[in-house]
């Protein structure tokens, strides 16, 4: 892979609808699991900033359900940067992608969620979590392809 793609505003570069494949990885039991879906970035109705709509299938030990979330990418302190929180509010991290790459970290409870974000061109960026803690040791790696 040839390096990260600088993002001067990373609201415009996720504004629309994104194919979305996570592969989830337990590696305490190695068990894996994945979702398929789509995540639309679109423009909040309250202002600034972009409604993350995430919907799809997750499946877990051979069985699928429905799956979504929606999280709020929000205006960041620095222009063309992004405070991203959890639908109601509530901080989530920080997103910086400037430099085509970003690091975040999120305490919940007694679990730490360490993120790395990574822009590999104008259509195709991915993430990783590593989430550890007490009953936790995942690795969820998330491809999103702008869907045409």
């Amino acid at each position: 892979m040839g390096g990260f793609r600088p993002v001067a505003d990373v609201l415009e570069y996720l504004a629309g609808e994104w194919e979305a494949e996570r592969g989830v990885r337990d590696l305490g039991s190695g068990e894996e699991g994945g979702f398929t879906g789509t995540t639309v970035f679109r423009p909040r109705e309250e202002g600034a900033g972009l409604l993350h709509l995430e919907s799809g299938s997750f499946t877990w030990r051979g069985v699928a359900r429905p799956a979504s979330r929606t999280l709020l990418f929000l205006p960041g302190p620095v222009p063309g940067t992004a405070d991203v929180r959890f639908s109601d509010g509530r901080p989530f991290h920080g997103l910086d992608l400037t430099t085509g790459h970003h690091l975040a970290e999120h305490p919940c409870a007694a679990d730490l969620y360490r993120g790395e974000f990574c822009v590999l061109d104008a259509d195709h960026w991915h993430t990783v979590w590593r989430v550890g803690g007490p009953a936790k040791d995942l690795v969820l790696t998330t491809r999103y392809a702008r869907a045409r």
